[in-house]
């Protein structure tokens, strides 16, 4: 019964929650609209004018494009700060929008504010929009010169999501450099910053990049992958414009391996979300690669309709590159249909427009097009002409499917010139390209990836569907109820609600209480697991020892080394007394601990043995955190019950600590008596026991905390002398940045 009532309080909590969300959601935009309209200071008046834009590029952008110019007629009239942030949003919708060459003019619109304004955040945005400036228009030095400043300005900021766009960034102008090792590099690390950040929506574009990298060198198979990865993102939270543009992407893929249906699917699915925040450009985008779809299965009609209707969206939007895109598509359209001149036409103009921002890659693709009509037309000297530029351009890019489509027609073309040798050349590698393993291994795996996507949708949509029918099920069941006896119904449905609404007080009652008592009582063995902790760490005898080695060094007036031991001594025991509470400190501080205690050890027993420790770089450079002091029993054993101070020479203490199957492990070893000479002393055992049971039940609380597994094991160091001993410690692995999300610092 106590089962159900959770389940039903839990269904009425995310119920509850959505519907808040939603509410919150509607509610915005007017709240944003009658807080400006209210305020009559100039300053922020722009700020709720600027708050709304960015509310728009979310969930509107049409409306975000339509307020662009608004933001910077208000900003005129005020400070360079406000002015610039002004243009920086303009510069981002134009972005969105694809319109280039306002994007580029308010680009260099934000240059001049470098020197004016000193705020390192805002000269972070305006070294972001540069690069991306220089790196659309094929000036890869200047666009590396203008991401690094961004990377400075990042680490001043200690901005890991601008370190990420940093790196993403510098991998996109390497990958368009065609350095495919340092455009890879790049992207690896903005993935490394991306995942330590809050933002989901960072992650997934960098997965994107990851992917267009991987394409553009032609792992199409890797490159689809991480799509679909950077897809599920997306969808997981809900950004409409990203799931557009990946879905898109997707479907290219598909395409490409005449995939139809599949990629007919995901050129919907982008069409559908771009409608859903009104996200033009990508429903134009959408529109021109469904039309290859209609093409592909000889629905001219549609097809041309399709490409007409993005043709009017990016006239509007200024898009150069969609607009290349609808003309190269009714180029082709009209080439099937025998319609030559038109097909011309329509090539010259995706000319102009690929020529005007300057890609290549679309430009070899019109050119191969154009030699296809030359060669329908059985004019083979131009067809030859626009085929060997094509080629020209695309070999600056390796190897890809366009080249060998190319190679193709070439063959074709000296087959009908009566150049047997040649045409047999071309096709040869065509052909070799086209029957590749390596080419049919990867469509097979899309295949599969693709499946396993669609699978994940399917079980989505099904559970939907049933929760609709249920629903549906229970409104008619309601509704005879209705008709039968309207006043019993409502007797019943007050009563019903009643009673539902006492079991729920009720079960939120049980549930704080026990969730209360929980705590009181976790907090309780935590507190009582510090104090043991401590009491062991401030072990009297060692305290003991430590003054009376003191003692000697004053009466054998040997101030250096009284003055050293002192100095660790002190140090050691404010380090202890500082953390011992904390549940856990970063493995440098760590570190530091246990060089002192060490230290200090050493001093004692005049260097009768060597200590090592050693850290992984993968931990210091992820920052991992420890439980403090969990090592430092086992290396009292170590020195004191191992008996390492009565070894004449070659006595020694190693740790390691390092990153094994997601856990932090932890391995202490030394060459002293070992376990069966350590058990001939009583207190040695009794004192060992004791380190075990409090380190394993510290284990123990950290597995039930995070789900892990760790573990403490013991065994001989040399097993067939049974000498020396080996203390393997397995942690739930933390670092630095889950330590300060969880504690909301």
């Amino acid at each position: 019964m106590m089962g159900m009532t959770r389940m039903y309080v839990l269904f009425l909590f995310i119920c509850v929650n959505t519907l808040v969300a939603a509410q919150s959601v509607q509610k915005k935009e007017a709240q944003i609209k009658e807080a400006y309209s209210k305020e009559k200071n100039l300053s922020k008046k722009f700020n709720y004018q600027l708050d709304l834009g960015k509310y728009y590029q979310n969930t509107n952008i049409r409306k975000a494009d339509s307020i662009k110019d608004e933001l910077i007629n208000s900003s005129i009239v005020l400070n360079d700060s406000i002015r610039l942030a002004a243009l920086i949003f303009k510069a981002e919708i134009e972005s969105m929008t694809g319109d280039r060459n306002a994007y580029f003019a308010t680009v260099l619109g934000c240059q001049p504010f470098l020197n004016r304004v000193s705020d390192e955040a805002i000269q972070l945005e305006i070294y972001k929009h540069l690069g991306n400036y220089h790196l659309l228009n094929k000036e890869p030095e200047t666009a590396d010169f203008y991401l690094k400043r961004m990377l400075k300005a990042a680490k001043v900021l200690h901005s890991k999501q601008d370190f990420a766009r940093a790196h993403l960034l510098l991998s996109r102008n390497f990958m368009m450099s065609n350095l495919k090792d340092s455009a890879l590099n790049h992207i690896d690390v903005a993935l490394q910053y991306a995942r330590r950040t809050s933002n989901k929506a960072i992650l997934a574009e960098c997965f994107h990049q990851q992917a267009s990298t991987y394409k553009t060198f032609g792992q199409l198979e890797l490159g689809v992958a991480k799509d679909i990865l950077a897809l599920q993102i997306a969808n997981e939270i809900r950004n409409y414009h990203q799931i557009a543009v990946f879905s898109i992407e997707i479907g290219k893929s598909q395409f490409s391996i005449h995939n139809l249906q599949e990629a007919e699917y995901y050129f919907k699915q982008a069409l559908e979300n771009a409608n859903r925040v009104s996200d033009d450009r990508q429903r134009g985008l959408a529109m021109v690669e469904l039309a290859t779809i209609y093409f592909s299965r000889k629905n001219y009609n549609d097809a041309i309709q399709n490409c007409q209707k993005a043709i009017d969206i990016f006239e509007e939007l200024n898009t150069q590159e969609g607009l290349g895109n609808a003309f190269n598509i009714l180029g082709i359209i009209y080439r099937e249909q025998k319609e030559f001149n038109k097909a011309g036409t329509q090539f010259n103009q995706a000319l102009i427009y690929y020529e005007s921002i300057g890609d290549l890659k679309q430009i070899a693709t019109v050119y191969h097009n154009v030699a296809t009509v030359f060669y329908a037309q059985k004019k083979y000297e131009n067809a030859l002409n626009y085929l060997n530029r094509s080629l020209e351009i695309s070999k600056v890019y390796g190897p890809s499917l366009q080249i060998y489509n190319t190679y193709r027609v070439m063959s074709d073309v000296y087959k009908d010139l009566g150049y047997t040798g040649k045409a047999l050349e071309y096709m040869t590698i065509y052909t070799n390209y086209m029957d590749s393993s390596a080419t049919e291994q990867a469509t097979g795996k899309i295949a599969e990836l693709n499946e396993l996507y669609r699978a994940e949708q399917r079980d989505r949509l099904i559970l939907s569907q049933a929760d609709s029918i249920e629903r549906q099920r229970q409104e008619k069941a309601l509704t005879s109820t209705q008709l039968e006896n309207v006043q019993l119904r409502s007797n019943f449905q007050k009563y019903v609600i009643l009673g539902f609404v006492l079991i729920i007080i009720l079960s939120g009652v049980i549930i704080y209480n026990r969730w209360n008592q929980t705590k009181i009582k976790q907090q309780q063995r935590e507190a009582e697991m510090s104090q043991t902790l401590l009491r062991a760490q401030m072990n009297p005898h060692f305290v003991f020892n430590a003054m009376s080695v003191i003692q000697s060094y004053i009466y054998e007036n040997d101030t250096q080394n009284s003055s050293r031991f002192l100095v660790n001594f002190s140090r050691l025991m404010r380090l202890i007394l500082e953390n011992s509470p904390k549940e856990e400190i970063p493995i440098a501080l760590e570190e530091e601990i246990l060089l002192k205690y060490l230290e200090t050890q050493k001093l004692r027993f005049e260097d009768r043995f060597e200590f090592t420790i050693f850290i992984s770089d993968e931990l210091r450079f992820e920052g991992a955190m420890i439980p403090p002091m969990i090592t430092q029993p086992f290396i009292e054993n170590s020195i004191e019950h191992g008996q390492l101070h009565t070894i004449p020479e070659g006595g020694f203490i190693n740790v390691y600590f390092q990153k094994n199957n997601q856990m932090l492990e932890v391995i202490i070893e030394d060459n002293g008596v070992g376990r069966k000479g350590a058990e001939k002393n009583k207190k040695s055992r009794e004192h060992k026991s004791m380190a075990m049971n409090i380190t394993s039940e510290r284990i123990n609380n950290l597995n039930k905390k995070y789900r892990t597994e760790g573990y403490l094991k013991i065994e001989d160091y040399d097993k067939v002398l049974q000498r020396g001993t080996k203390v393997l410690i397995s942690l739930p692995y933390r670092t630095e940045s889950q330590s300060v999300n969880l504690t909301g610092k």
